[in-house]
């Protein structure tokens, strides 16, 4: 089973692809674009990757409430889910760009998603 995971951001959404077996997630670059431009080029990425379902990172405060840009992500999970008809789970995606930059990361946005599919990837049952 192949996923393709989604770091969220206004302006900028990074993006990385794993699959089930290895349990492993590569980093694939960065989609800057908004509004329905991001969704062209993320159904470019779909159609490279084929994904059985999708990842989409959802931020929170780091007591866990959520804030502005924990709708949006949800929003735009649903989105997904909606042109794309793709399952779309949701990963809690605090840190993961803090963590993507302290590991030195070109591309924090699309190491975030590595970070969160890797995350996800992880708690699946064997």
């Amino acid at each position: 089973m192949t996923f393709l995971a989604l770091d969220f951001g206004v302006k900028r959404t990074g993006f990385a692809v794993g699959n089930r077996l290895m349990r492993t997630a590569q980093p694939q670059g960065t989609i800057t674009a908004e509004g329905d431009a991001r969704f062209v080029k993320i159904a470019a990425q779909l159609k490279t990757w084929q994904p059985d379902a999708l990842v989409v990172g959802v931020p929170f405060h780091p007591d866990g409430a959520a804030h502005e840009n924990t709708a949006k992500a949800r929003r735009f999970a649903r989105q997904l889910h909606g042109r794309f008809k793709l399952p779309v789970f949701e990963v809690d995606e605090r840190y993961t760009t803090t963590e993507a930059r302290s590991d030195g990361a070109r591309d924090a946005d699309a190491a975030a998603a590595c970070i969160i599919l890797e995350q996800f990837l992880r708690n699946l049952p064997p």
